[in-house]
């Protein structure tokens, strides 16, 4: 890899004093486990109520494992205690400009805001029906019993009104007749509604928020008002979350096989410091394009099927594309009913028939529709739809539905899909900015009913945001066998007459050719041509490999990997190989994980594999990337104070579980009694392998943590660093600090000036190095947001940068210089990233342990576990990887 050294010194800082959290955090330390459980128990209702949908593919310290081990924390009167610390004022350094953020400032009135809750019976579980009662009520006495108040309800149990209603609880009597089966309403129905009030959100402790007073929790009125501003979106576009869509934001683009792309927005309400604000960002999603069923059909098969019937694989196929989709009957002039289809019938319309009454006499589909409906019947041969329940099944012919309108598509895209919609949504800065300030118009916000009845009055123009553009770091390298200087011009450079220092050294290397595209000679050929660069960039590196390229079938892999292993090591009296070379086909199917899993649990032997496409056209830029890949994979991890290796340790937990188990654990061995263990006491045992000392600080950056999670995250893994750090040796505790690092946020900072090329790079966007810590951040603790990489394509998205606990006292110079430097040492590239290297290769890691799950565990990426008795899930294992292979950056 570039070990560039950064021209960075950080002060060797004393030990600050203890806080009462970080005393009771060191006395917990020394805690045993009979009083743990409770607390355990705790941190994960805790952490069930916060965690956000969605799944983690990496962490700050690469970690998935899940056990009922024993861990101890603070006291509960410790964590009401925890406050953030308090933004240690604002950075000073780098160039001064200006830039534009997708915030818009949010005035409210000083009326303070109610809640009440919301009880129908008899109970209904579906929110349209839930809406559709309340509307009727609302509807019916909002003059009279609501005291001309216009309330927003949530559609489950709560409801919120500006101001107090005339009552403090209210029964009402609400009836809905109509013919609507979508909602659930097939005859006339009466509804009991209670009403009653719960709490007055004050406005008080939300504007002392805002004028940089520390409160404990974000003030509920903060979320009254995010649930209001939502209420407003869902009224006219389709609500996906936090996200809305719909068809006239921007006309959709086709994506194949039935679907189409719809942009949408997404919008959040956020204290910042300068004050309220409603962040808007676009999005574009995959919806379901609102086709007749059997243009669908068509599309899907991609082939016309007005006269053939369909084959077995084809009937499936579009089984499995049609199921859950929602459709409305087009043979009934005016009546439009609504289904949702739960599959498809084996036999063709023609064969289908069906009991008509009580007598069980049969008809068939065809009679049925000419006599009821007076519709022929166009195309006997294709299946019909199954829609309604298991105990009353309707067949629908297909050529007299309509796909509705307004589904969204969550299913798996195809490649081609999704080349079409990442298209579709990659929008330049100007663009970008163009459809935010179109989308707050159209919202209409100061025109809204319910948005004047709250007071809730949003700016229409974007927030102008100070912000500076730190240095590039400079970077050290070999020239000529001399130390040189290399300074990065907009975020990148060249590896042009430069070498690595300290490159490694490869000896002992064989290549397996999986590619029956690739011959022996172009094989031969191109491990030769990356021998060659590999010595260019400063490695030692032999030309040729212990022995011949050896060619091999893909399903014959672990066969072919032990044999050139077992080869290589006769060869070699007992050596092991360094490094293997994999050539594989560029559709290649699980042949990359199956690989990776063999060489790194089972053989403990480094490989790098090359794309079939790579080997046939060889370019310099490509060995190059691969020379970087190769050198840091064969190099023994941490090299502090440079600072560009990591090691990387992974374990398995369960799916949405945030709080990384295996931090710290303790067990006892019958003969050796208590036992530490966990991933930081490994991570500081091998620190102090690799460099002959125990860290003297431990700068924590930590991935994938919702704003939600601050509390528990920081309490319970603290406490877990903590614990490890005294395992080591009674006393010793390094300062840490916290960092939690948030790239999936939707702040987007673009130029105050498209036309300005000074501060603009080539694609429209940003300088690298642009740091903003003021206006859009919050109003009092330690943030910023950092786009640390030049843009390639698309808008840049900035990482957020979150400082929830700082022993090491960093200014706000220190912090965000450390951090932008650091974004310049990552090994695979000669680019500066967008989010610190330690965060980067956790997703690398994380991504690499999938391979390591059987199928039968792995679910979408994710791990699967079983459920214990007690409730507690049990996870299985991660295969060890080999000594060999975990003292290196394997990951990359």
């Amino acid at each position: 890899m570039p070990q560039w050294q950064m021209k960075l010194e950080l002060e060797q800082k004393h030990m600050v004093s203890r806080t009462p959290l970080q005393e009771s955090l060191n006395q917990n330390a020394q805690c045993q486990s009979s009083g743990e459980h409770s607390r355990m128990e705790e941190v994960k209702r805790h952490n069930n109520a916060g965690k956000r949908r969605g799944r983690r593919k990496g962490k700050g310290i690469l970690v998935e494992k899940m056990q009922d081990n024993s861990v101890c924390s603070a006291s509960s009167s410790s964590e009401r205690s925890l406050v953030f610390p308090r933004r240690p004022g604002y950075g000073q350094l780098g160039t001064k400009c200006l830039v534009k953020a997708n915030h818009f400032i949010a005035e409210l009135s000083e009326r303070n805001l109610s809640q009440y809750s919301v009880r129908i019976t008899p109970e209904v579980k579906c929110t349209r029906l839930n809406k559709a009662i309340m509307a009727e009520l609302v509807k019916l006495h909002k003059d009279a019993d609501l005291g001309k108040r216009v309330p927003v309800f949530d559609g489950r149990r709560t409801l919120y009104t500006a101001g107090l209603l005339p009552f403090n609880s209210k029964e009402f009597t609400i009836t809905l007749g109509d013919d609507d089966e979508w909602i659930g309403i097939t005859k006339e129905r009466k509804f009991a509604v209670t009403i009653k009030l719960i709490s007055q959100a004050n406005m008080l402790q939300l504007r002392e928020l805002l004028a940089g007073k520390q409160v404990d929790n974000p003030p509920q009125a903060l979320k009254i008002i995010d649930i209001v501003l939502r209420e407003l979106a869902s009224q006219r576009y389709i609500s996906v979350g936090r996200f809305f869509y719909s068809p006239n934001i921007k006309k959709p683009q086709t994506l194949g096989n039935g679907l189409q792309s719809w942009r949408g927005f997404y919008q959040s309400i956020k204290p910042t410091q300068m004050g309220l604000s409603l962040n808007i960002d676009m999005s574009t999603t995959a919806f379901i394009e609102p086709l007749p069923v059997v243009e669908f059909v068509a599309q899907v098969l991609g082939k016309d099927v007005s006269s053939r019937p369909l084959s077995d694989a084809d009937r499936i196929k579009v089984k499995k594309a049609l199921r859950g989709v929602k459709v409305e009957v087009t043979h009934r002039g005016n009546i439009r009913r609504k289904y949702r289809i739960s599959g498809l019938t084996s036999q063709p319309t023609r064969e289908l028939i069906f009991p008509v009454d009580e007598e069980k006499n049969m008809k068939s589909v065809i009679e049925y529709f000419q006599e009821v409906y007076g519709y022929t019947i166009q195309y006997p041969h294709l299946p019909c739809l199954l829609v309604g329940s298991q105990k009353k099944v309707n067949y629908l012919p297909m050529e007299a539905c309509k796909i509705l309108e307004g589904q969204r598509y969550t299913k798996r895209l195809d490649e081609k899909q999704i080349t079409s919609l990442l298209k579709s949504s990659c929008q330049r800065p100007r663009e970008q900015e163009m459809d935010i300030l179109q989308t707050i118009r159209q919202n209409g916000y100061k025109q809204d009913p319910i948005a004047k009845e709250f007071g809730i009055n949003i700016d229409d123009k974007l927030a102008s945001v100070e912000a500076r553009v730190l240095p590039a770091p400079w970077l050290k390298y070999h020239d000529a066998g001399k130390e040189k200087e290399c300074h990065p011009q907009l975020g990148q450079w060249n590896m042009l007459n430069k070498k690595v220092i300290n490159g490694s050294t490869v000896n002992h290397w064989a290549c397996i050719n999986f590619s029956c595209n690739v011959q022996e000679n172009a094989a031969r050929g191109f491990c030769h041509q990356l021998a060659q660069m590999c010595q260019v960039s400063g490695m030692e590196f032999n030309c040729e490999p212990v022995i011949p390229v050896y060619y091999a079938r893909p399903d014959q892999a672990k066969k072919a990997l032990n044999y050139v292993y077992n080869a290589a090591a006769n060869k070699l009296g007992g050596k092991e190989l360094e490094l293997l070379i994999a050539i594989l086909p560029d559709n290649n199917g699980s042949l990359y994980g199956t690989l990776k899993k063999i060489c790194e649990t089972d053989l403990g032997m480094i490989s790098q594999c090359c794309l079939t496409k790579h080997v046939l056209k060889i370019s310099k830029q490509y060995l190059s990337n691969v020379s970087l890949k190769i050198n840091v994979k064969v190099v023994a991890s941490q090299d502090w104070p440079e600072v560009t290796k990591y090691a990387g340790l992974v374990c398995a937990q369960p799916h949405r579980q945030e709080l990384i188990q295996d931090l710290y654990r303790t067990w006892q061995d019958p003969q050796r009694g208590t036992m530490s263990g966990g991933m930081i006491r490994e991570l500081l045992l091998a620190f102090k392998k690799a460099t002959g000392q125990k860290p003297l600080r431990i700068i924590f950056y930590r991935d994938g943590v919702s704003d939600g999670q601050f509390y528990q995250v920081l309490l319970y893994e603290l406490d877990a660093i903590r614990k490890a750090c005294a395992s080591l040796e009674p006393g010793y505790q390094p300062p840490v600090t916290f960092i939690v690092v948030q790239k999936r946020h939707h702040t987007r900072l673009l130029p105050n000036n498209h036309n300005d090329r000074n501060h603009t790079d080539r694609s429209g966007n940003i300088l690298p190095g642009t740091v903003v810590d003021t206006k859009i951040c919050h109003p009092t603790e330690f943030d910023f947001y950092l786009c640390s990489h030049a843009g390639i394509q698309g808008t840049s998205r900035p990482a957020h940068y979150h400082v929830l606990w700082d022993e090491n006292n960093f200014s706000a110079d220190e912090m965000q210089s450390l951090t932008n430097n650091l974004c310049y040492t990552y090994a695979r590239c000669t680019r500066s990233v967008s989010v610190v290297p330690p965060a980067y290769y956790a997703h690398l890691a994380a991504y690499r342990a999938r391979f390591y799950v059987e199928p039968d565990s792995r679910d979408n990426g994710s791990i699967r576990g079983t459920r214990a008795t007690n409730g507690s899930v049990n996870v299985r294992p991660l295969p060890a990887l080999k000594e060999k292979v975990k003292n290196v950056m394997f990951y990359c």
